[in-house]
């Protein structure tokens, strides 16, 4: 499970975490509007959805070891790639591979190999786990590269040259791939290389674990409604990405503070999942994303419609920590959801193909629709829209989880 967490963590943090902590040195550094890199993301989110289901055959027939290997180490050459500060076009390619890297060979292998760790009766506990020891291991990262940020960024950030931006920013990628090559040579040593075809001591067929499991999952209808959960929480966790430009451009705060705003947020992270996940297991999965989407709808529309008072910071961090509670609850959860939906274990990984190629669509979508809202209404107005569209989704996944717990009950 250590590996695991490791693993499901340092894949993403070069795609995402630089994007995330450092947006606007990011945006100025690669010469990108938030129009730009939201397509930039969004062509990430295109291959990935094209590559989910695809990937959950690859692991209900290869190793979870040399899939999550494999793909942390593309993943860090990819990072040898940003660490150039590349054009927009170049941004476009580079997030299209992430896209393969860190989704066709590690994300259905990574969650199927989480549900055989957590049995029939401890999912929540599983995915709890998953979800807050990632929380931790990124918050110990976002703090880590804030400090390394900080120390490489002049006293003055106001009047800090484009090259001194860049030499702070280089710092911090370049960290970032060497904890993510780590992370494979780790995987490859703790992970055992057990074949996934041999599921509670049965063999199965080539033909069961493809045809068949695809047939089974589409006939369960709980699945769909589980996509629809994962869809909405996930959009939440996008909007998250957009805290430390908001933080900048609508409380005025500057760029170096703007991170480490967002980067306490995060530590919520592994008490948030973890919590949720064990309160799962006792009052039901489907009952607590429903509370935790309660909780996020009410944090955006605080944003959506409150007019930001300039410095004051603890307005600013009290929302976002009651909105990272809600966000990193659901992440330790929508998983869980596996056990109250009855699919067999031994087709997780195509359930898992399923529900995200529905669930991830935001990938493709939100930091561009992002993007456009605030290039095209500069500074809160145009942040105020985009939590109006945070809203709709956030209320939608409440709907979708009471109505999944009625069926359950």
């Amino acid at each position: 499970m250590t590996a695991l967490i490791f693993a499901g963590e340092a894949v993403y943090a070069i795609p995402f975490h630089v994007t995330r902590f450092f947006r606007p040195t990011v945006l100025e550094v690669f010469d990108l509007t938030a129009t730009e890199l939201g397509a930039a993301q969004g062509i990430y989110g295109v291959v990935a959805m094209i590559a989910y289901f695809p990937g959950g055959t690859l692991a209900d027939r290869f190793p979870a070891r040399k899939l999550l290997a494999f793909s942390l180490w593309s993943t860090a050459l990819g990072g040898v790639y940003m660490a150039s500060f590349p054009s927009y076009i170049g941004s476009i390619w580079l997030w299209a591979f992430f896209g393969i890297t860190t989704i066709l060979f590690f994300w259905a292998a990574l969650i199927k190999a989480t549900r055989d760790w957590g049995g029939s009766d401890t999912q929540g506990r599983a995915f709890g786990l998953l979800d807050g020891g990632r929380g931790l291991l990124a918050a110990l990262l976002a703090s880590a590269g804030v400090l390394i940020f900080s120390m490489t960024f002049p006293e003055d950030a106001a009047t800090a040259s484009l090259q001194e931006k860049q030499d702070a920013l280089f710092q911090v990628i370049w960290g970032y791939n060497i904890v993510t090559a780590m992370a494979g040579v780790f995987v490859w040593f703790a992970i055992p290389d057990i074949h996934p075809s041999k599921t509670n001591g049965k063999e199965h067929s080539h033909d069961d674990t493809i045809s068949k499991h695809i047939v089974a999952v589409l006939r369960i209808p709980a699945v769909w409604m589980q996509a629809v959960i994962l869809l909405c929480a996930y959009v939440g966790w996008k909007g998250f990405e957009q805290y430390s430009l908001f933080a900048v451009e609508a409380y005025g705060m500057n760029e170096v503070d703007a991170a480490a705003i967002v980067a306490i947020g995060a530590w919520l992270r592994p008490v948030a999942a973890l919590g949720a996940g064990m309160l799962g297991d006792r009052y039901s999965v489907s009952r607590m994303l429903a509370l935790s989407f309660l909780l996020l709808l009410a944090s955006d529309l605080f944003f959506a419609f409150t007019t930001p008072i300039a410095g004051a910071a603890w307005i600013l961090l009290g929302n976002i920590l009651i909105a990272s509670t809600a966000i990193f609850a659901m992440r330790g959860l929508y998983f869980a959801l596996f056990e109250e939906a009855r699919v067999p274990v031994v087709m997780t990984g195509t359930a898992v193909g399923l529900v995200s190629v529905i669930g991830y669509t935001p990938d493709i979508f939100v930091a561009l629709v992002a993007g456009i809202m605030i290039d095209a209404n500069p500074g809160v107005v145009g942040h105020q829209h985009f939590f109006m569209f945070l809203s709709a989704f956030a209320a939608i996944g409440l709907a979708a989880s009471f109505a999944l717990s009625l069926i359950h009950i």
